[in-house]
């Protein structure tokens, strides 16, 4: 499939791995729908590239769906990228002190990292649905995100790890409910990525992670994510797939 003549959702859009994607499907020849809460970045983006920008709650069908129906009046909707953050609570499952993890935290955290992503996807997959399917009868691609802690979560990381597990364990299912419709999931795991929020302790956070990726012996920049997306986009034959974006890292307990 083609970026070029379609139009495109990005969830997240306005972040380090989402504006990336924008820029990279947007240069590609894609309308670009940026949806995200960062009203400043996003009015931003839509100045200096002309892609459009609304705001969006990932969890919230009414809000998930005014996004893309401004994607559909730009063109078919064929593309959606879905790497949206949000509060990730963490801690052990008993504390020093004895006490269980909050149950809220976990629920906070899985309601972000899981139930938004589903959110986004079966909107995403009945809009892309509706488009006239292509050669081979494709109709167009949805691509997630998921973490390496999905596989090897760290101390402290249940409810985040959990999260991602889940988005892991979707993809394979939901590949396979929507090929009647022609429509590919794949996932994107990535290992340690240096983003433009970590701000000055993006510097300490090099120091540290770089020389534990095998190689290249550092973090993961945005545009190499971005890179991937288009890739899963226009290769038909990646399908179900989760894709790990690493250097080879495997992150050790703590």
């Amino acid at each position: 499939m083609q970026i070029t003549g379609t139009s495109a959702l990005v969830v997240g859009g306005t972040g380090g791995l989402g504006e990336a994607t924008v820029r990279r499907l947007h240069a590609g020849g894609a309308k670009v729908v940026v949806a995200d809460v960062a009203d400043d970045k996003g009015k931003a983006l839509e100045e200096e590239l002309g892609v459009r920008y609304v705001h969006v709650d990932a969890g919230d069908e009414d809000s998930v769906n005014a996004a893309i129906a401004e994607a559909e009046s730009l063109g078919p909707l064929r593309i959606s990228v879905d790497c949206h953050g949000g509060p990730a609570g963490g801690g052990r499952l008993v504390g020093k002190d004895g006490s269980p993890m909050p149950l809220d935290a976990f629920r906070t955290t899985i309601d972000s990292y899981l139930v938004s992503v589903f959110n986004v996807m079966r909107l995403s997959a009945a809009a892309i649905a509706r488009t006239e399917p292509l050669e081979e009868g494709g109709r167009g691609v949805i691509v997630n995100t998921a973490s390496i802690a999905a596989y090897e979560g760290q101390i402290g990381q249940l409810p985040y790890s959990a999260a991602k597990g889940g988005v892991v364990g979707m993809t394979l299912v939901a590949a396979r409910d929507l090929s009647p419709l022609g429509i590919r999931v794949c996932t994107i795991a990535p290992g340690t990525f240096l983003t433009p929020a970590y701000g000055q302790a993006g510097e300490k956070l090099e120091a540290y992670w770089g020389p534990q990726v095998p190689h290249p012996k550092r973090m993961g920049r945005s545009p190499e994510y971005a890179t991937l997306v288009a890739s899963i986009v226009e290769n038909d034959y990646l399908n179900g797939e989760v894709i790990r974006l690493d250097g080879a890292l495997r992150f050790p307990p703590k």
